[in-house]
């Protein structure tokens, strides 16, 4: 088998583009809000349209349930024991105050300021953004400057899609087993992974397609994990406050400065975990501090889960009649501590379908988490690679269709390569 057998690349290229068009006209922004899954009805909608997408092309146990997780899987077109693998990729798009609704479009960088608005004078300038000028020349996907682009993650639907789709119409691609997995609201807490029906994703390996500029490789995620501590102190009028008065606001700051102030997100990079006291909420009787606790060692950030509960312990001490309540959850997991010997190779063919690609690696410990955080907790190694796309979570963002097309590409020589090693 070779790669020389997909199919031409403005072909891919014009596959993709057009896809991502139609899954980015449909808004899916996720509510961090809602009590429900899918938080927002257009991640249904989106997935009713890929279901629909899928059945014609000819998947099998296409389901989407209640919580809108659609899965189901292209059957091997051979006999060889080839390993069954799998596709995630997230449904919705994240709330970072902008518009939901996604508007794309596509230019050539010309080297020039790129006017994403012209009545709101908006402007992608590499003179601020220099990550712009190795594509000069290349045509590329931006927004309208008024919302995020989507690229995270509706370039890897269209990966995903795309890839499927050149597999039905090339019977010469030998491949195993092949499972999808679209799943709701990720931004917001992996949530919609979380919902996930594993006996529908019996795979022995999978990726996620969720990171940014070509060649990048992730394996490495956050340890993650939210706590809430909640104070109920005493309220009392200021004119017979003495003796009586337990201010639960000044508690919560007292709670929030026994932390390390030099392990924060803005003081830390590359490994480094931290405690981010992200929210105090309070009035006259109540308080509440949301936490965020990060660290890609295990034991550094059950360490950090204890270290809180020692900090709690204090506190109870100090304000006796105060009322404390600590929870802590854990979020999603490392995905380097579900690789073992065994499966490796899921990592492995990363890097050897980008060295038949011709693309540099480029390795980093995403300080966050994707959908194959939480799926390697359930026995699924499930590493990530690029999009292709620059600036996620920004009206800034961009996606050079080349490497949308080498985004695809990587799909499908993983596909190859993991039919070859069943045909050994």
């Amino acid at each position: 088998m070779s790669i020389n057998l997909y199919p031409d690349d403005n072909i891919l290229q014009e596959d993709l583009v057009t896809r991502f068009f139609r899954y980015t006209s449909v808004s899916s922004q996720s509510d961090a809000s809602s009590t429900i899954v899918p938080s927002t009805p257009g991640q249904r909608e989106l997935a009713e349209l890929l279901k629909e997408e899928l059945t014609s092309m000819g998947l099998h146990n296409l389901h989407l349930s209640e919580y809108g997780v659609l899965t189901g899987y292209l059957p091997k077109n051979c006999k060889s024991s080839i390993p069954s693998m799998g596709f995630c990729a997230h449904l919705d798009t994240v709330d970072v105050g902008l518009r939901p609704s996604i508007r794309p479009q596509r230019v050539t960088f010309t080297g020039a300021p790129i006017c994403l608005n012209k009545e709101e004078q908006i402007y992608l300038d590499p003179a601020d953004h220099p990550e712009l000028l190795p594509y000069k020349g290349q045509e590329i996907l931006v927004t309208d400057g008024l919302s995020v682009l989507g690229a995270d993650n509706k370039a890897a639907i269209s990966t995903i899609m795309t890839a499927l789709q050149v597999l039905r119409d090339t019977p010469s691609l030998l491949h195993g087993d092949i499972y999808v997995a679209f799943v709701p609201d990720e931004e917001i807490g992996l949530v919609g992974a979380k919902h996930m029906d594993f006996n529908r994703f019996p795979v022995q390996f999978a990726y996620t397609i969720d990171s940014c500029e070509i060649g990048e490789v992730v394996y490495q995620t956050f340890n993650a994990g939210q706590g809430t501590l909640t104070i109920e102190g005493v309220s009392a009028h200021p004119m017979s406050a003495k003796g009586v008065l337990l201010n639960p606001t000044l508690i919560a700051v007292d709670f929030a400065n026994y932390f390390n102030r030099l392990e924060t997100p803005e003081n830390t990079d590359g490994t480094d975990g931290y405690i981010w006291v992200q929210a105090i909420n309070s009035n006259q009787r109540t308080a509440t501090v949301s936490l965020n606790i990060r660290d890609h060692h295990k034991d550094r950030y059950e360490a950090k889960k204890a270290y809180i509960r020692e900090a709690v312990n204090f506190l109870q001490k100090r304000y006796p009649r105060a009322k404390l309540t600590l929870t802590i959850d854990d979020v999603y997991g490392n995905i380097e501590d579900a690789i073992t010997s065994d499966n490796h190779y899921a990592i492995d063919y990363v890097y050897q379908a980008m060295g038949r690609l011709g693309i540099t690696p480029k390795t980093i410990a995403m300080r966050g988490g994707t959908d194959g955080s939480y799926i390697s907790t359930q026995g699924i190694p499930t590493p990530n690679f690029f999009t292709g796309a620059h600036n996620f979570h920004s009206r800034n963002e961009f996606l050079p269709l080349p490497s949308f097309v080498a985004s695809c590409k990587m799909a499908l020589t993983l596909i190859t390569l993991t039919a070859e090693q069943g045909n050994a």
